[in-house]
């Protein structure tokens, strides 16, 4: 328990680390100011609920990954403008950028809700939860990409922007996954962590950072920046595709079941049977 609430604060803690990444790629490239604070906005929203699914797929650690997303929601509603007024002095007045707290509240809601109903079919009928949990993992997959694939249809006039965003939006999440899973293996973090770690601080709320964009710039402004969440939301789809990928390949490759490779090279002083006992009503319905 206390490692994984050593864990949940280095999320916390990274905030701020996401919102500099964003900050240094704004500068480094030389965006334009509203290009730039659009970046920021993305780098200030909290994890999306994406990154609950494929912490699934990949034997994460499914209480730590869904503490995470929580944490950071809840958070957003005082850390969001705190650090926009940081980062943004530079190029705007950030009391133009609109918060919808609303929004925010409903993603929280929408997250704890459903995973409170889970916890209780889970104590009441943990058998039927596993098969609820393995339908509910692959239609959460599909609808996933198929609202990035409807979402890229919708606004295919809207692709045609300046190269420097499509790189900016290319090493952003690449940079979230890679450090987050650096920093946690340098913490001290067992592999199943540092997988779950890394998909927190890739994964953003593009959907939150969407709203806010609409909600605070004109219509001739957003025709230079509106599409920046949906190229994020892209690439970090496809990135954690090779996450997964490369996680699958590894776990064939080694001839490892998932029990063992959740093990392996883990060490936490916590036996094998506590870790199975507090997630076990997440764990993959084994054959």
């Amino acid at each position: 328990m206390q490692d994984k609430a050593e864990a949940t604060a280095e999320k916390e803690h990274s905030w701020d680390g996401k919102c500099t990444k964003g900050f240094i790629l704004s500068v480094a490239f030389d965006i334009l100011p509203i290009q730039a604070i659009v970046v920021l906005i993305m780098g200030c929203c909290p994890g999306g609920t994406a990154s609950n699914i494929l912490a699934y797929w990949v034997d994460g650690d499914m209480d730590l990954s869904i503490s995470m997303t929580a944490c950071s929601t809840l958070l957003a509603l005082g850390m969001m403008p705190l650090c926009l007024l940081i980062y943004t002095k530079m190029w705007v007045d950030s009391g133009m950028i609109v918060i919808p707290y609303s929004n925010i509240g409903t993603s929280l809601i929408a997250l704890v809700v459903p995973v409170s109903v889970g916890m209780f079919v889970n104590h009441k009928w943990p058998q039927k939860a596993k098969i609820i949990l393995k339908i509910g993992s692959i239609t959460g997959a599909v609808l996933i990409v198929l609202i990035a694939v409807v979402g890229g249809i919708l606004y295919q006039s809207a692709w045609i922007i300046v190269p420097k965003l499509w790189i900016v939006g290319t090493i952003y999440p690449a940079a979230g996954y890679f450090l987050g899973f650096l920093l946690a293996r340098i913490a001290g973090q067992p592999w199943h962590r540092c997988r779950t770690i890394a998909l927190e601080t890739g994964m953003q709320n593009t959907q939150l950072c969407s709203t806010v964009v609409q909600l605070s710039f004109t219509y001739e402004e957003l025709t230079q920046v509106f599409t920046f969440p949906l190229i994020y939301s892209i690439f970090q789809l496809a990135f954690g595709a090779v996450f997964l990928g490369i996680y699958f390949t590894y776990k064939k490759c080694c001839g490892k079941n998932n029990e063992e490779f959740l093990e392996s090279k883990n060490n936490e002083t916590v036996s094998e049977s506590s870790l199975c006992k507090v997630n076990e009503g997440f764990q993959p319905h084994e054959k």
